[in-house]
């Protein structure tokens, strides 16, 4: 397959092997649009060396935020650490995929990709010297389809939380996503139904922030795939029934220093800072901010280590740290984008020891006319989340232009 006399890496000859030994016929490169919507392009077996030498060059200039200014050529470079098979292509002549950091021609990191953005972040961060790890806590609703096969609004079942079959029809498709998952290499913590009729919710385990973040996109892939072959449309839009529940993209993130030091006050205190001005790109659509203090979603730039409907909760971990979970995130976020943010706003108010304000334990429609007053507002329109980040320093430090104008625009 790889001429004589071309030289190779370790991981692209253990790649090719696989390829040999397990009848693999088509290598999907993957990547993200500006808006962490995922894209690939199949490419052949005998392609793949050009990949990892040079890059793969697609026409991108009608994916989302790589057009403009970038010009259309785009070189797809697949990264060996997160090749995966596609359990559900066929077995013979199968399928594998990789995610692929994207560059200029000249080998130069584009703006857009979220992904190498997210890598900068980690390394930002470990230079400081900083830990993350995250886990996503992800929600979406199932509906049936017409004759025709296209999406209906009549939710798949009208079971209520955690309830169990027969009430519970989504119980078959989460076991069948939580099974094709692991056998991608993706392993999923816990899964049940969520509050909404046909809302399900599957949980993750923690890993580090990239591996963490091509999970999760990886997640919204396989459940819409699974959700097909049983004849089901997969919502993850924020809020699809405007009387039910929304769907959340719950981020658990824990942050360890180097120095041993138990960080995770000053932690919080940056992301309450910087959360107005992030909002945007963790709720990036019109419906985001429909879902926003209704049925627990969040409304106040609030935190609690008791009562978990707060913007932030505080928590333990199994091993006895400390870790936050952000609850404004709906699934429209890109996962890069938003774990960048976060580590960056967690580094923010960890080197500027930021205090952190006094917890509210107080569900917020229990709160009183003087407390509300005080407490500071996520921004409920999109217009007033854009308006914070074309106004943010935070934002223009750290998030190239382009995107900030795609989302801002």
């Amino acid at each position: 397959m790889i001429k004589e006399g071309v030289t190779v890496t370790t991981e692209e000859n253990q790649i090719m092997q696989y390829i040999e030994e397990e009848d693999v016929k088509f290598i999907r490169l993957a990547f993200c649009d500006i808006f962490g919507v995922q894209k690939n392009i199949s490419v052949q077996p005998t392609e793949l060396h050009r990949a990892f030498e040079k890059g793969y060059p697609i026409d991108a200039s009608y994916v989302a935020g790589f057009g403009g200014d970038y010009g259309v050529d785009v070189w797809l470079h697949p990264e060996a650490d997160t090749v995966s098979v596609l359990p559900w292509r066929p077995e013979h002549g199968k399928v594998i995929r990789m995610f692929c950091s994207l560059c200029y021609a000249d080998g130069r990191p584009i703006e857009a990709d979220t992904r190498s953005l997210l890598r900068g972040a980690v390394e930002y961060a470990r230079q400081k010297g900083y830990r993350f790890h995250f886990k996503s806590e992800m929600q979406f609703y199932l509906f049936k389809t017409d004759d025709n096969g296209n999406r209906t609004y009549t939710p798949y079942d009208h079971a209520g939380y955690m309830d169990i079959a027969p009430l519970d029809k989504g119980e078959n498709i989460r076991r069948e996503v939580c099974l094709t998952l692991e056998q991608m290499g993706i392993m999923p913590e816990s899964s049940h139904h969520e509050a909404g009729p046909g809302q399900n919710e599957i949980d993750f385990k923690y890993a580090h922030a990239l591996p963490s973040a091509d999970n999760t996109s990886t997640f919204i892939s396989v459940v819409r795939t699974i959700a097909a072959r049983n004849g089901l449309y997969a919502d993850f839009s924020p809020k699809p029934i405007s009387d039910k529940p929304g769907s959340a993209l719950h981020i658990r993130m824990s942050v360890k220093a180097k120095t041993g030091e138990e960080v995770t006050d000053r932690a919080i205190a940056g992301i309450l800072k910087n959360i107005a001005d992030m909002t945007i790109f963790l709720n990036p659509t019109e419906k985001s901010f429909k879902r926003f203090n209704k049925m627990k979603a969040p409304k106040f730039i609030t935190w609690s280590d008791k009562n978990r409907a707060q913007l932030i909760f505080a928590t333990r971990t199994e091993s006895g740290g400390r870790c936050l979970q952000l609850r404004s995130p709906d699934p429209n976020a890109n996962p890069y984008l938003a774990f960048a943010l976060m580590i960056y706003a967690v580094v923010d108010g960890i080197e500027n020891k930021y205090p952190l304000p006094p917890s509210t334990d107080t569900q917020q429609q229990y709160l009183s006319s003087s407390e509300q007053n005080a407490a500071e507002l996520l921004p409920d329109t999109i217009a007033r989340a854009q308006n914070a980040a074309l106004n943010s320093d935070f934002i223009k430090r750290f998030i190239p232009e382009s995107i900030i104008k795609a989302y801002c625009s």
